[in-house]
């Protein structure tokens, strides 16, 4: 079955090959009659069977080389057995990786992140709003009221004057009274001027004192109150859009409104307005 003292691998090449030359066939007729390339039988003839991958595709090719040439099969695949020793692959060693981390475990955090930005872009939002109403706010001009025009500063201002009662006196006694002036006549009265804007206006008032009580222009549907000594001297830019009440009586301004809307009147204690071209005193 092997040749003496030789290996027995080689001794099933040494029977393929004896058989083959018995059938008076060549390497390349053998291939043929088995549609297989000549290589693969010179390879089992010569015992390489590393050349013929796995042994199990060595084992069919020795079946059928076997059937070709009268050859037992089954006594060359366990030839075939015997002599080779083929160690399974220890499946315990085989490295393996480490078990990753399971998505599902990493998208509660990132939802709960985004959820984290989408609650900080809100709230900053929300905080940026506040801010801007804050500072529109702060920017309005603040309205006079009676507290911010207190007699107190003209007495300060003219001591000379000294309270309303000696005042009065003078002009109680019989003498000529006197015509309201710029430079704050003893017998001013306190007013109060109540301007509602219907169309945004340039304004400017003063008192009898010369005080400037407003300047500057005021938006539509807008209202400011003020309080100063009468006669009040009032600049209006769009008269026309302007409402004006004295001590909660209105104040007609026909035939005081220029061509271009302006208007320049002097409203006295009793809510009369005339028009006056006499320049406007600068406190």
């Amino acid at each position: 079955m092997s040749e003496a003292g030789g290996e027995p691998v080689r001794g099933i090449g040494a029977r393929l090959r004896s058989a083959r030359e018995k059938k008076g066939l060549t390497a390349l007729q053998a291939a043929e009659k088995l549609h297989v390339d000549a290589r693969l039988l010179e390879s089992l003839e010569a015992g390489q069977y590393a050349a013929l991958g796995a042994a199990v595709y060595v084992r069919g090719h020795l079946r059928r080389y076997a059937d070709l040439l009268g050859e037992s099969p089954a006594e060359l695949q366990q030839l075939y057995d015997e002599t080779t020793y083929t160690v399974a692959p220890d499946l315990t060693r085989i490295p393996r990786s480490e078990p990753g981390a399971d998505p599902s475990r990493l998208m509660v955090p990132a939802l709960l992140i985004l959820v984290g930005f989408a609650l900080a872009g809100i709230l900053w939002w929300l905080l940026s709003m506040e801010r801007t109403k804050s500072s529109a706010a702060l920017a309005s001009p603040p309205e006079v009221t009676a507290a911010a025009t207190a007699p107190a500063p003209a007495a300060a201002g003219n001591p000379a004057s000294g309270s309303a009662a000696p005042a009065d006196a003078p002009a109680s006694a019989g003498g000529p009274s006197q015509t309201p002036s710029a430079t704050a006549p003893a017998d001013a009265a306190q007013a109060q001027l109540a301007l509602k804007f219907k169309a945004a206006s340039w304004v400017e008032v003063y008192d009898a004192r010369g005080r400037r009580l407003l300047h500057g222009v005021e938006a539509a549907d807008s209202a400011r109150t003020l309080a100063g000594a009468a006669p009040l001297r009032v600049v209006l830019g769009n008269a026309p859009g302007v409402a004006l009440q004295l001590n909660g009586q209105a104040v007609p301004l026909q035939g005081l409104v220029h061509h271009d809307g302006s208007a320049h009147i002097l409203i006295d204690r009793s809510g009369r307005a005339s028009a006056t071209h006499s320049g406007v005193p600068r406190g």
